[in-house]
């Protein structure tokens, strides 16, 4: 299969524009704070657990802080987490040395610049990873790979198939890759969604994947009730609503 056209490496990730590289501290402050009130923050982490045989080889596409890779590597997985955003990647190397880290775009993972394990011995200005051969930590394959908190939603405009083609092309036979995204403006740290599940789900076949199953939450609640409830990780605390239609997707397909 061929892959699909990239977008040129300048494209500022929507991620990028948000938050300009300089969030990890903060977003990782939010989370502890979360937890010590009780709050469930690994709901990510125990969906994914669920799907896959002990100790799978796992891939958190867009870890930020690590949260998620943390949580299913305390839980018996070999993990590695893949980020762009140096600022989050100095808190999750902080947090773990049991997880791979590598800096790099998601965009980037087929092409030959962009990633680096971390490794990061000092925080860096945000900019683009710079030019070096892909770590090997991301080659392929992986029983599962998750993209949770919008990271999908938040890639540069126009990298979406790109990514989700490298992406697939790293997943082992009948791996799952497992993404949960904002579908409205209440769920997304943006004025409107950027895409559709039309378009992800294009985007997804002509990858080779195929849905497998589709829930409103990380919970595991029906996607077709309407009950959006608890979403998890989102960006810029827009926290959780409730709607008359489900605002919020967690999507699981197979290679």
């Amino acid at each position: 299969m061929d892959a699909p056209d990239q977008t040129s490496p300048s494209v500022t990730t929507r991620w990028e524009s948000l938050t300009a590289g300089r969030s990890g501290r903060r977003y990782a402050d939010r989370f502890a704070q979360l937890a010590a009130a009780g709050v469930d923050v690994h709901g990510e982490a125990a969906f994914c657990h669920a799907l896959v045989p002990a100790e799978s080889r796992i891939m958190d596409a867009g870890c930020g802080t690590g949260r998620v890779a943390i949580r299913l590597a305390e839980l018996g997985h070999r993990c590695v987490g893949v980020d762009a955003d140096p600022s989050m990647l100095e808190v999750a190397r902080d947090r773990s040395a049991a997880v791979s880290w590598v800096l790099a775009d998601l965009a980037d993972l087929d092409n030959s610049v962009g990633a680096n394990l971390c490794g990061l011995d000092a925080p860096r200005p945000f900019n683009r990873p710079e030019q070096a051969p892909i770590s090997p930590a991301t080659d392929g394959s992986f029983d599962l790979i998750v993209a949770a908190g919008n990271v999908i939603a938040l890639l540069a405009p126009g990298t979406e198939a790109a990514v989700l083609h490298g992406l697939a092309r790293r997943l082992a036979p009948s791996g799952l890759l497992v993404a949960g995204f904002g579908l409205d403006a209440a769920h997304l740290p943006l004025p409107a969604a950027p895409f559709g599940l039309a378009d992800y789900d294009g985007w997804c076949a002509a990858a080779g994947l195929t849905l497998d199953r589709r829930f409103a939450t990380w919970q595991g609640l029906p996607f077709e009730t309407g009950e959006t409830g608890e979403t998890g990780d989102d960006p810029l605390d827009r926290g959780a609503r409730r709607g008359a239609a489900p605002g919020y997707a967690v999507s699981v397909h197979r290679a």
